[in-house]
């Protein structure tokens, strides 16, 4: 296959340094396999993407700071009938962190989420009470890498208020209850590609955090995926994730059932070295499938 895998201009500003470069070690396998790879930055406007059999969408990792100008490229995506995998529709529901709601009507279990729409006055003392517990998360709708996400308390409320009223002028916000079993466990991430379940990891925030992303400082553990856990992870995909090359399904365990965070369908890290071999294997073949390559 002739293949462009999609990217950012800069990915080093979203990466830490004890994290493999995964975009090189999977262009590296691909081509090994006897593929065409070729890093392709998503907002340049030279690249021909009708040159290629398939384009993968793998991290376009500044999406989030440039979220209109990414919505017309998979406008323009579609429009000139690329073959994107992740397909282009799928990607633009997942972008927005509000499809929690739509899968919680559906009937998956969430992390409580309170939509807090842009423009609209939001009184964060309300919000902390009305909510329940002692901690909020706050955190853009459409974001990435815990980019304006904060810790809300009953004693800063105030204090915030000003910040939270700023940041509501500019975006969708989304508040969460925060959940202690992050820090007493931590935060499980089942892979699947092409719908099949191919490994696990356990992410852990550093000490004093909430946040797992690795690049934050957070620990990443290879682990067996639990019975339960996968059980609620294989409908999830199965029900949201049709078509697609990848999913990553991001959870806690909560009183023994997945509670789910985000299920990651647009440029999720994927661990592939925490999956070894197999996991890559594993990719190489459901990209095969999905093109229609035997």
């Amino acid at each position: 296959m002739n293949i462009a895998l999609v990217t950012c201009e800069s990915l080093a500003q979203y990466a830490a340094p004890n994290v493999d470069d995964e975009d090189s070690l999977l262009t590296r396998y691909l081509r090994e396999q006897g593929h065409s790879v070729e890093p392709r930055v998503w907002s340049n406007p030279a690249v021909d993407w009708l040159r290629y059999d398939v384009v993968v969408v793998k991290s376009p990792w500044d999406y989030f700071d440039r979220v209109a100008e990414f919505y017309q490229w998979l406008d323009r995506m579609q429009q000139l009938g690329v073959r994107m995998l992740n397909p282009a529709a799928t990607i633009r529901w997942n972008a927005d962190k509000k499809y929690l709601l739509e899968m919680e009507q559906a009937g998956v279990r969430i992390v409580p989420t309170r939509l807090l729409p842009r423009g609209q006055a939001v009184d964060a003392a309300a919000l902390l009470s009305d909510m329940g517990p002692d901690r909020l998360v706050i955190k853009p709708a459409v974001s990435g890498g815990a980019k304006n996400t904060f810790i809300l308390t009953p004693s800063e409320a105030v204090q915030r208020q000003p910040y939270l009223t700023e940041l509501l002028q500019h975006e969708d916000f989304l508040a969460q209850p925060f959940l202690p079993r992050i820090q007493e466990e931590g935060e499980w991430s089942l892979l699947y590609f092409g719908g099949q379940y191919s490994h696990c990891v356990l992410k852990t925030p550093k000490a004093g955090d909430f946040r797992v992303q690795h690049y934050l400082g957070g620990g990443i553990e290879p682990q067996p995926a639990p019975s339960h856990l996968r059980r609620a992870a294989d409908a999830i995909v199965a029900q949201f994730a049709p078509g697609c090359l990848y999913a990553r399904v991001d959870g806690l365990d909560q009183n023994g059932e997945l509670l789910l965070m985000e299920l990651e369908l647009i440029e999720p890290f994927l661990y592939l070295e925490a999956g070894g071999p197999a996991a890559y294997a594993r990719y190489e073949a459901a990209l095969r499938q999905l093109v229609g390559e035997k």
